[in-house]
């Protein structure tokens, strides 16, 4: 056996997941080779720590939870507007912003085979998410008389057909040298016993780590070195689904460097004090995202005295972070949440088994985490008819659909 292999054993061995290697005699050379490699990336320590979380129910600590400042930009006095949109311009003419796009989900929940950016939300121009993106980035260059480095962040799942279908759209007439493909990572599932699954093919089942695997995704594949080299300054990072994201935006950027903080968000006014969001917040006197299934009702109805909610700042993933801020994140591991899930696998018998209900825990780090470790971020609200139309679900829902996004991508075009 070759020492890789040994290697592998031992260390499966010492953590008592030795089934990985059940089936390696059996697999292609290829295969192997690409078991042992996800064997030797692992940090098993961790998944074992993950598991006992779980297991103890960790009781949450109690945090000092306040509302967060933020701007409302359709309320900002003009003479404002026009200060802080002049400090924006200028780092966008000198080349020092770029653009994140996270689209390394599938259209699965759509009804969709492929990945979610190819798809089109049924507009008469046919246009798929990716270009719809590409066009207000375009629209940017134009305007400032430069070229914005685009970083699309893909998974293993679909990278390969995403720059197949870049290829074959000519990069929607986007100039190829700045349009920069990278993959998002990846974290081993495990049974509700601490084993980690092999799936249908004998290799260890991964399921991607969530946003919040952005940061340490733009280390590893060297995006941050790459921004370094083009000067960027400021990143501003985004989801492929919400069709009128402004990625590039003077304002929020002249509200980071004029509040002097390393990061800003976009927010909404929750539709209704229930809506199932998360809200900017200040926790433990640091900016924070509290999830809609942490919020106590009383907490989430409660009114400030102008008559709004306090905690009505809804997070639409869109931030902006200075480049040194991202390179101090990725450094950290952020927290990992666990999800209950359905995932077929393969059992010590070699046998697929098809799961009808949810049996295996998926580790998800979420992008929001990270502003914890920021001293402050600047929040500016936004109206949702102008800068949020998400594709979430399908048109049977009739929320966050593709009908609503295109009413709302529509009426906005309509009424630029």
């Amino acid at each position: 056996m070759n020492s890789k292999y040994s290697e592998a054993k031992k260390i499966v061995e010492k953590y008592g997941q030795q089934h990985l290697l059940n089936f390696y005699d059996k697999l292609t050379e290829d295969k192997k080779e690409k078991l042992l490699d996800q064997i030797l990336s692992i940090d098993f320590e961790q998944v074992k720590k993950l598991y006992d979380n779980i297991q103890n129910h960790t009781e949450k600590k109690d945090n000092i939870i306040e509302p967060i400042e933020y701007l409302d930009k359709s309320k900002i006095d003009i003479k404002e507007k026009n200060y802080l949109d002049d400090i924006g311009k200028e780092i966008i003419k000198e080349g020092k912003l770029a653009a994140v796009t996270m689209a390394g989900g599938q259209g699965t929940r759509l009804g969709f085979n492929g990945p979610k950016g190819t798809y089109d939300i049924g507009l008469s121009s046919k246009k798929s998410l990716f270009e719809l993106l590409c066009d207000s980035l375009k629209e940017a260059n134009q305007k400032y008389n430069v070229t914005i480095p685009w970083y699309i962040m893909t998974s293993e799942e679909n990278n390969a057909d995403t720059e197949n279908f870049f290829k074959s759209k000519n990069y929607f007439g986007y100039p190829k040298e700045n349009i920069i493909f990278f993959k998002q990572g990846k974290f081993p599932m495990i049974d509700t016993n601490g084993k980690i699954l092999l799936n249908e093919e004998g290799l260890i089942k991964e399921a991607a780590d969530g946003h919040g695997g952005v940061y340490i995704a733009m280390l590893k594949n060297k995006v941050i070195e790459d921004m370094k080299k083009r000067g960027i300054d400021w990143i501003f990072i985004g989801g492929i689904d919400n069709v009128l994201v402004k990625m590039v935006d003077p304002t929020l950027i002249g509200l980071a460097i004029d509040k002097n903080v390393s990061a800003a968000g976009k927010s909404v006014v929750k539709a209704y004090p229930e809506e199932k969001v998360g809200v900017f917040c200040n926790k433990n006197g640091r900016p924070s995202v509290i999830e809609y299934t942490e919020m106590p009702k009383d907490m989430s109805t409660q009114k400030d005295n102008n008559g709004e909610l306090k905690f009505g700042e809804s997070h639409i993933l869109c931030n902006l972070f200075n480049l040194k801020s991202i390179e101090k994140i990725s450094e950290n591991i952020l927290p990992y949440h666990p999800a209950f899930k359905k995932a077929n696998y393969l059992n010590n018998d070699g046998k697929i088994v098809e799961a009808s209900e949810p049996n295996a825990y998926k580790f998800e780090a979420f992008l929001f985490d990270a502003f914890e470790e920021l001293d402050d971020m600047a929040i500016l609200r936004v109206k949702r008819e102008e800068e949020f139309a998400p594709v979430k679900n399908s048109d049977a829902k009739g929320v966050d659909c593709p009908k609503t996004a295109r009413e709302l991508y529509e009426n906005y075009q309509n009424n630029k």
